[in-house]
């Protein structure tokens, strides 16, 4: 029995487990960036199809590769104020080099580089890491968490008959949810006076049916007088 174990092994020992997943979270993160000129372009950007139970153990492993982008933004946006916007080896840029701006901006930046170069330690694509860096860490960064949705299929995999999912990034083709409509509002106050012309007719009303024959008997003597 598997105790303290986490994680599913999915037929798979762990150096080929790592493998797929970093080819499947690289492959997720490059359908964002979608060329129209590309016929092999996904039909649908920033989602792909697997498994379910591939889909519950990348989805953990892409939302922290998204927080490492969402981290790394803060440091660059720090870094900004001591940049220079002069060409590389120009004489501004070597001048810049040379001053306590650059020594600044080097030890505000080198966090974000270190997240950088992890992200590729985990990914091994440079398209990917761009993406996410770039744009991914853009889009949900006033999102804490939450970064993609896995959706069962309801057709099997042919072959083996295995549950299909896909894993695709929040934020497009989301629900919306539809307002409550509220309850009708009852009002307890008392009911108004009623007029005197409505009495007048009550009056009236109960004079008639006292006058009318309540009994056949009644209606027959009103008939022979």
């Amino acid at each position: 029995m598997r105790h303290r174990l986490r994680g599913r092994k999915l037929g798979r020992n762990s150096s080929h487990r790592k493998a797929m997943f970093r080819n499947m979270a690289a492959s997720l993160i490059k359908t964002v960036r979608v060329d129209e000129d590309d016929p092999q372009r996904p039909r649908v950007p920033g989602r792909i199809v697997t498994t379910v139970a591939k889909a519950k153990e990348l989805r953990p492993f892409v939302e922290k590769l998204v927080t490492l982008g969402k981290k790394a933004v803060a440091h660059e946006q720090a870094a900004a104020e001591f940049a220079s916007d002069a060409d590389k080896d120009s004489d501004a840029w070597r001048d810049w080099r040379k001053s306590d701006k650059w020594q600044q901006w080097s030890q505000t930046i080198s966090p974000a580089v270190a997240l950088r170069r992890r992200a590729f330690s985990l990914l091994r694509d440079d398209e990917a890491v761009s993406i996410l860096f770039e744009e991914l860490a853009d889009r949900f960064a006033d999102r804490d968490g939450g970064y993609t949705r896995i959706v069962r299929l309801p057709n099997v995999r042919l072959g083996d008959s295995g549950q299909q999912a896909l894993v695709e990034f929040v934020g497009e083709r989301d629900r919306v949810k539809s307002k409550k409509r509220t309850a009708p509002v009852v009002n307890d106050d008392p009911a108004p006076p009623r007029d005197e012309p409505v009495a007048e007719e009550e009056e009236a009303s109960v004079s008639d049916a006292e006058e009318a024959p309540t009994t056949d008997a009644d209606a027959k003597e009103t008939a022979e007088s």
